[in-house]
């Protein structure tokens, strides 16, 4: 089988869904694997070792019309001859806009898949597809994700029996010798206990305070031991700026890494502390222990599948639930103690722990 996966961005999308190409690789191990994703968010996808193709495109320059003698259109038309080329036998599209639903289509794939109309961000994509499929919505993303492609497959093949592996998750990402020491330096700096701390995020909603963090910084170290690593993006000089200033230990190891070596840094890392974001899910996908801090977005969904991380939220007040504001005139969800998640770095560390003698 020939099959394209149409998940154009963000990271913690991409992430999301990794876990079903690699169970349908599993099932399939002489299926050949495309996937189509925005150049922005493409980086954890190349040199993919399940992957047969990346292709790169930006939907958002061709919608703005932005093109240097034409080369922009000229790519994205080479790119999806490209995808024409591969034959493909369907397309399993995870996103459900209609850009999404739209290179699909594009593809030439002579089956495609997607969610059904409950569960699709754009309905009308849905007059694109050739399949629609109905998921549990109420599941957490990542088995979402391998259900639809289940199903999808399923229906391909006219396998009602077919089943992919949901008890395993993989998250294949190609990683170079260059992201591995860009980590191993940082954790030499750390030293042989270290925390990441990550207080970015996407949506202002999401963001636990940067002062937070920096009193946070000060207990790992003075309480725990922990060096705490403080992870950034190159456009959080001025929010890292913010988690030094409210840290009075001076123990803070500022890190800013791409996301392939992130990625190697946080297997190497004894817990992370973020909100919901792609770095969380970098983390969650490299096994690290996590301790995520939720707000507007709800962790049954986006959250790690491992029980013994541990989601730190507002659940006295109502208004949180299932809201995914970015922006909010009360915005309280985020209000949560510094002793409440250092408590729960505790009982994460605890529970990462082996028992005695196993």
């Amino acid at each position: 089988m020939r099959i394209l996966l149409v998940k154009l961005s963000s990271i913690g999308d991409i992430v999301h869904t990794l876990p079903a190409a690699a169970a349908i690789k599993r099932k399939f191990p002489d299926s050949r694997l495309f996937w189509v994703a925005e150049r922005g968010s493409a980086e954890l996808l190349r040199n993919n070792p399940i992957l047969d193709g990346l292709i790169e495109v930006d939907t958002r320059a061709l919608r703005r019309g932005k093109a240097v003698l034409g080369k922009t259109w000229e790519a994205a038309f080479r790119q999806f001859r490209e995808l024409r080329a591969a034959e493909l036998d369907l397309s399993i599209d995870f996103q459900g806009l209609l850009k999404s639903a739209t290179i699909a289509k594009v593809s030439g794939a002579k089956r495609r898949f997607g969610f059904d109309k409950e569960d699709l961000r754009e309905p009308a994509s849905r007059m694109l597809l050739t399949d629609r499929v109905a998921v549990e919505s109420r599941q957490n993303v990542v088995l979402k994700n391998i259900e639809l492609a289940e199903s999808s497959i399923a229906a391909f093949l006219g396998d009602d029996d077919l089943k992919l592996e949901k008890i395993r998750l993989d998250f294949p990402i190609g990683t170079s010798d260059d992201d591995k020491r860009d980590a191993s330096e940082i954790a030499s700096r750390a030293g042989n206990r270290f925390a990441i701390l990550n207080p970015g995020g996407g949506w202002v909603t999401k963001l636990w305070h940067a002062e937070k963090y920096g009193e946070l910084a000060d207990n790992l170290s003075n309480e725990l031991g922990v060096t705490p690593v403080l992870a950034v993006g190159p456009r959080e000089a001025a929010l890292a700026e913010r988690v030094k200033l409210a840290s009075r230990s001076g123990s803070i190891v500022e890190a800013s890494l791409g996301l392939k070596a992130f990625y190697e840094l946080a297997k190497l890392a004894e817990i992370y502390v973020g909100g919901d974001t792609g770095p969380t899910h970098l983390a969650v996908a490299a096994g690290c222990p996590v301790v995520g801090i939720f707000g507007p977005t709800e962790w049954w969904r986006n959250g790690s599948n491992d029980p013994n991380d541990i989601c730190v939220g507002r659940d006295d007040i109502g208004c949180r639930v299932d809201c995914h504001r970015r922006t909010c005139g009360k915005w309280i969800c985020m209000d949560i103690p510094v002793d409440t998640v250092f408590k729960a770095v505790e009982s994460r560390l605890k529970a990462a722990v082996p028992a005695s003698g196993v």
